[in-house]
């Protein structure tokens, strides 16, 4: 069932960055592809590094790739960053695709908690 992105109101939605290179695909309402990668993700919307930046406010469907398996969704893009970094924001998950996501931004952040551990337990003082 497709649903409209969570809202949390008062904060933000927890966000990571995932350990590896994660390709992501955007389809155009024309029907065009564009290739990017993924740099920042949660479970409201995320950063992507593109060729060149979309139009504020075009609406895509965004799919990339997680351990966890595949998230498809639909996004608006925000205004860019720069000429690379653009963020974007889901405007509707399936109930799956959000569970898959919510999933792999959890086992993200405690891998990054495991490593964080590691480092400051082998620390030199």
């Amino acid at each position: 069932m497709l649903s409209p992105s969570p809202q949390y109101a008062g904060g933000r939605s927890t966000r990571t960055c995932f350990a590896e290179i994660t390709p992501a695909v955007l389809r155009c309402q024309n029907g065009s592809r564009v290739m990017g990668n993924l740099q920042v993700v949660s479970l409201t919307g995320g950063l992507l590094k593109l060729p060149k930046p979309l139009h504020c406010g075009s609406r895509v469907k965004l799919m990339f790739l997680t351990r966890k398996g595949s998230v498809l969704g639909a996004a608006e893009m925000l205004s860019p960053l720069s000429w690379s970094l653009q963020p974007f924001k889901f405007v509707a998950l399936h109930d799956d695709d959000e569970e898959r996501l919510q999933a792999a931004i959890k086992s993200s952040l405690d891998q990054n908690r495991r490593s964080h551990a590691q480092v400051e337990r082998f620390r030199a003082w």
